[in-house]
């Protein structure tokens, strides 16, 4: 199974995603805190935090907060996470949410954002129903509890 979900992920990674790093960070941080996916959500930020960058407070608002914290003073950061919710929600993005999200994105990037989010709700169901250890210095939900 992990061979045949490989070639999709590989797009994820790849060069040929048409969002830039942070962002897929944030998707994927994002879709992995609305999972409760800790050990999916931890080893990413312990993987890609330095090249992404996302602030402490950044991290404590996509675990547990909202597109409308403050820390996202760049508009299509906070309509990345409003995708994500939307698609955790509803498995769906809106009318209005699509036609705003188009006046940051062109489509190409929002269908990325789609199957991203898609992508990793699907390895964030496999990562919780296998009981998948946390990875040892990998950083945990209760990091961001006490913050």
């Amino acid at each position: 199974m992990a061979i045949a979900m490989s070639y999709w992920g590989r797009y994820e990674f790849g060069r040929q995603l048409s969002l830039a790093l942070r962002e897929r960070e944030i998707v994927i941080l994002r879709t992995c805190a609305r999972c409760r996916c800790e050990y999916e959500w931890g080893v990413h930020l312990m993987a890609f935090a330095d090249r992404a960058g996302p602030a402490r407070d950044e991290v404590t608002s996509l675990t547990r907060g909202s597109p409308d914290d403050p820390c996202w003073t760049a508009g299509r950061q906070a309509m990345l996470i409003r995708m994500v919710d939307a698609l955790h929600d509803s498995s769906n993005v809106g009318d209005d949410l699509w036609w705003s999200a188009r006046e940051a994105c062109d489509e190409r990037q929002l269908l990325d954002v789609v199957r991203l989010c898609g992508w990793w709700h699907a390895i964030c169901f496999a990562a919780r129903a296998d009981r998948a250890d946390l990875e040892p210095g990998a950083f945990r939900f209760a990091d961001v509890a006490a913050a």
